[in-house]
């Protein structure tokens, strides 16, 4: 039995629907710039390779969890995104094979603290302060691709109290699910429990404490969390 020298962090993990299993996360990757009219939105080329930034796993909150108004911002946003589970991996994994990979799908929330993000993009430096932090990842409960398929297209969309903020389709998608994994697997060993976040349709606004976020994916599922109050 391996000792350590302090006790080892839990292990990060999102929920699978209809059941008490949970699905454990190793790494999250999440895709940028993936849908054309949020590119336009952002100010950015149309066309171009996929770019990926990651979360650190334990960035998870559950569905119905609070997620606490993140500290140095004032301008917090949300992206809903498609998200896939891996239940293998491996390096350089061809188009054709990609879907062999797949566990599943969820619904997920990439917040970011657009200000930073902004200020670390101008200064050519990494966007984790704007992206990696605390509660950063909300994840709803996954649905294994054995029952609901390989989802291509089909509405996603969030709300805001209420409000329809984000509404568009996952085949609005640029680079799709096995052109995200082919192009990933060349840049780093993919593996199960990987997750990946697939990017998000235009509608990307400020938050602010008290807000609640119900997003679903047409036949994937949905996730709600609320913004407490400021850390």
């Amino acid at each position: 039995m391996t000792e350590y020298v302090i006790p080892p962090p839990p292990q990060a993990a999102v929920k699978v629907a209809g059941s008490s299993k949970m699905f454990p996360v190793r790494r999250i990757w999440c895709v940028g710039r993936n849908y054309l009219e949020h590119i336009k939105e952002m100010g950015q080329d149309e066309r171009e390779p996929p770019f990926f930034f990651a979360k650190p796993a334990d960035a998870i909150v559950h569905d119905g969890g609070t997620v606490p108004y993140p500290p140095l911002t004032n301008d917090l946003h949300h992206e809903v995104e498609m998200v896939v589970a891996l239940n293998s991996g491996g390096r350089n994994i061809a188009k054709e094979k990609a879907l062999d990979c797949v566990w599943g799908y969820g619904v997920g929330i990439d917040l970011t603290r657009r200000d930073l993000q902004i200020a670390s993009r101008n200064i050519k430096r990494p966007w984790e302060i704007g992206k990696a932090f605390d509660g950063s990842a909300p994840c709803g409960p996954l649905k294994p691709a054995s029952e609901i398929g390989h989802p291509s297209k089909g509405r996603i969309s969030l709300k805001v109290n209420g409000e329809v903020k984000q509404d568009g389709d996952l085949a609005q998608m640029i680079w799709n699910v096995p052109e995200i994994i082919w192009k990933l697997s060349e840049m780093v060993e993919l593996a199960a429990g990987d997750i990946i976040m697939t990017g998000t349709p235009a509608g990307v606004s400020a938050l602010a404490p008290g807000h609640k976020l119900d997003c679903e994916v047409e036949g994937v599922g949905k996730v709600s969390v609320t913004i407490g109050p400021k850390a």
